[in-house]
């Protein structure tokens, strides 16, 4: 993800313009802000005020450390956006932001796991740091909000958080204010005023007396971008006065001034090269040269930016710059209008340089801007997995969104939407686009990448029975040792929850090192995880105290503590402690986990699992919670050990009068016809399809499963499919 240098410009500060104007009241705000420890500094304006400049001048300053980050739209995908704080953060200060990144990744940018990681992390920065995000008003995720909000009311004392953003972010401001906890710089205070416009306008200044320039300040209202465009007109004009009097400042400007002044002031062949470039975000010297089929473009870019402030260096080396938004979107206008039949093939020369050097987000932004859809869903072939590697859902989406049908005929973007589905909870909508992945696969396709994505949606579904049966044809293969560690981490799984402890043990060893060798740190907790599971159902709480102590501790290791994959271990830590107030604390923390994003079986077990510690404890809250986990059951098709140890736990506590106890041996032999009946429960089927499929009435079938229960010494279905497991009867 680090590796092109365009990446790299977004976590540097912009260069300052040729004619830097000192602003040391506003330098003053600022500093206070960082002196008095302020947990914000919000630079709150609208575009064109000078924001960006303003911090970039007054941090170079500064002695702290600087984290930058110049935010674009594309980073409100929550995994982009921490990813590439964690890496700004990491380039100022020596944090382990190599063992952050496993922690954003695995979590898809979950921003209560995120944020506690990198806290902790910037609890052992020593020296002062100050984290400045660029455009912040891009930033439009929920999760990405919460995060932030977060961050700023627990970061260390020595961090300080700057947000320049054209609105203002919604947070609690009042409550930073009422405790002086935050440093504002709004539009008004970013007005220039007489002297500082004077040395904006550099070489202008020299036609104008005092009385003009005042005028001309009063005119745009202090605006830097007003003034900035102003003056590259009053170079050439003839009369000072009579321009000041006729010029406007405010952003109607943008669309009529620059349109009417400023091109006329460029030759034909440059006004073309900044209209065809107006579809790039960021412009380097090859881009555009690519871009707009003509050489010089470095050193085009150079003079242009040495003369024009509305075109602004990126990185020292003046390698890469970006337009200003307010001539970007003035130029993308006039293109649009000049030659609207060009863009599409622009977009695409656009495309094509950024896939011949490897960058393949870019590349689909710009087929898709082009209206290349087809060669856009080529392209996620391989950049969409890296995506999803890199816990990229949002961004995934968002492109899989813009192929519109052309997603349904595509095997590769048909199983991504699937996993975009199952990662958002929408299990029918992932099972939906699992089924076209199916439909639409050629023969000799290789299914191995989607059996994972099945065995975890049977699972989310609390359908042990299907996952069982796809976790077993795995194994009868040796696809565990060819591919990732998730699908040997939802093999285990789905043995786990069926109660087959030396499967599931033998599947969760290798996951666990598996993951550990591919650094895939959610699998890694998951696996041992399951492994506590395994454990714990075995009856050994000694065991089973071991097993999810370890997977409690890896998760803290590695900065997963608030993933709620941990809550079954910090349920069981708790149900096998010995010291009553450490279990108190686990069981709670288990259950503020389990809330948050947890499949009916995980949430199952552990509501169970926390109510039956707490009944112990003596807590009144503990019995209501095996109600609700008893309804959280009742939509699973087959809940597996999950709702056997809920029968269990009903019984001990006098809830129920089945006991839940395994089945040690069959209280009576089954019959074949029962056997035959036997087969089908654990399917989808209803008694009447079960008696179609036979041959046989309803009320034979409904004689025979009254049978199978009692035989198996089971009060329902569900139960019987369990006690049939443990006999290895299924």
């Amino acid at each position: 993800m680090w590796g092109m240098s365009l990446a790299a410009t977004k976590l540097r500060p912009p260069l300052p313009p040729g004619q830097l104007v000192r602003r040391s009241r506003l330098d003053d705000i600022l500093d206070s802000g960082i002196d008095g420890q302020a947990r914000l500094v919000l630079v709150s304006a609208p575009a064109g005020s000078g924001k960006s400049t303003l911090l970039a001048s007054w941090l170079a300053g500064r002695p702290e450390a600087v984290a930058w980050l110049q935010a674009e739209e594309s980073d409100s995908d929550p995994a982009r956006f921490w990813s590439y704080l964690v890496e700004a953060i990491g380039q100022a200060h020596p944090i382990a932001a190599s063992d952050l990144k496993p922690v954003v990744v695995g979590s898809n940018g979950d921003d209560l796991v995120v944020v506690t990681a990198l806290v902790n992390a910037l609890a052992e920065v020593a020296s002062p740091l100050v984290i400045v995000i660029d455009d912040y008003h891009l930033m439009d995720n929920g999760s990405v909000q919460r995060g932030m909000e977060r961050l700023i009311d627990l970061c260390p004392h020595q961090v300080t958080i700057v947000l320049s953003t054209r609105i203002d972010p919604p947070f609690r401001l009042g409550r930073l204010r009422v405790r002086d906890q935050i440093a504002e710089i709004r539009g008004a205070d970013l007005r220039f005023d007489t002297d500082e416009a004077s040395g904006l306008l550099g070489s202008a200044v020299q036609s104008l007396d005092r009385a003009l320039l005042d005028q001309l300040c009063g005119r745009t209202e202090g605006w830097a971008a007003g003034l900035v465009l102003a003056g590259l007109s009053l170079e050439r004009a003839t009369d000072p006065s009579e321009f000041i009097e006729a010029f406007r400042g405010d952003d109607q400007l943008v669309v009529e001034y620059l349109r009417d002044e400023f091109f006329v002031a460029v030759d034909v062949d440059d006004r073309q090269r900044l209209l065809e470039t107006s579809i790039l975000e960021h412009l380097s010297g090859a881009l555009v040269d690519s871009v707009t089929g003509t050489a010089g473009g470095a050193k085009w870019l150079s003079d242009t930016a040495s003369v024009n402030q509305l075109l602004i260096g990126l990185d020292r080396t003046r390698m890469w710059f970006r337009y200003h938004h307010l001539l970007r979107d003035l130029l993308r206008l006039e293109a649009q209008q000049a030659f609207p039949e060009r863009i599409p093939g622009l977009h695409a020369r656009a495309a094509a340089w950024f896939e011949s050097h490897g960058d393949h987000g870019q590349a689909i932004v710009h087929r898709l801007a082009g209206g290349d859809v087809h060669e856009a869903a080529q392209l996620l072939l391989v950049h969409g997995p890296r995506l999803l590697a890199s816990g990229q859902i949002e961004t995934l989406r968002g492109f899989l969104e813009q192929l519109g049908d052309v997603a349904k005929t595509m095997t590769w973007c048909a199983l991504l939407y699937g996993w975009c589905e199952y990662i958002g909870g929408s299990y029918s909508r992932s099972e939906y686009w699992l089924g076209i992945m199916l439909d639409v696969a050629p023969e000799g396709f290789d299914q191995t990448p989607a059996i994972s994505l099945r065995m975890n949606i049977s699972l989310a579904r609390g359908d042990v029975a299907t996952a069982l049966d796809t976790a077993r044809q795995v194994t009868a293969t040796d696809r565990l040792m060819s591919y990732s560690c998730d699908l040997a981490t939802a093999t285990g799984a789905a043995y786990a929850w069926a109660g087959q402890a030396d499967e599931a043990r033998r599947a969760l060893r290798f996951a666990a090192e598996k993951a550990a060798a591919e650094r895939f740190r959610t699998a890694h907790v998951l696996a041992l995880v399951y492994q506590a599971i395994v454990e714990f159902e075995d009856d050994s709480a000694a065991s089973a105290q071991t097993a999810a102590s370890t997977a409690v501790d890896t998760a803290q290791k590695f900065g997963l503590a608030a993933y709620h994959g941990v809550a079954p271990a910090y349920a069981i830590r708790a149900r096998t402690g010995g010291d009553p107030a450490r279990a108190h604390a686990d069981a709670l923390h288990a259950l503020n986990l389990a809330r948050r994003a947890s499949t009916d079986l995980a949430l199952g077990f552990v509501l169970t699992a926390c109510g039956d510690t707490l009944i112990g404890l003596g807590d009144s809250a503990g019995q209501p919670l095996l109600a609700e986990a008893r309804s959280v059951f009742a939509r699973c098709p087959d809940p597996g050990i999950a709702g056997r140890y809920l029968t269990r736990t009903e019984s001990r506590h006098g809830i129920a009068e089945v006991s839940g106890s395994r089945v040690a041996v069959l209280v009576e032999q089954l019959t074949e016809r029962e056997m035959a009946v036997l087969r089908y429960l654990p399917a989808n089927m209803s008694q009447r399809d079960i008696a179609s499929e036979l041959y046989v009435t309803l009320n034979t079938v409904k004689t025979h499963c009254r049978a199978i229960y009692r035989k198996l010494g089971v009060g329902d279905r569900k139960a019987a499919i369990q006690a049939a497991r443990d006999l290895h009867l299924l």
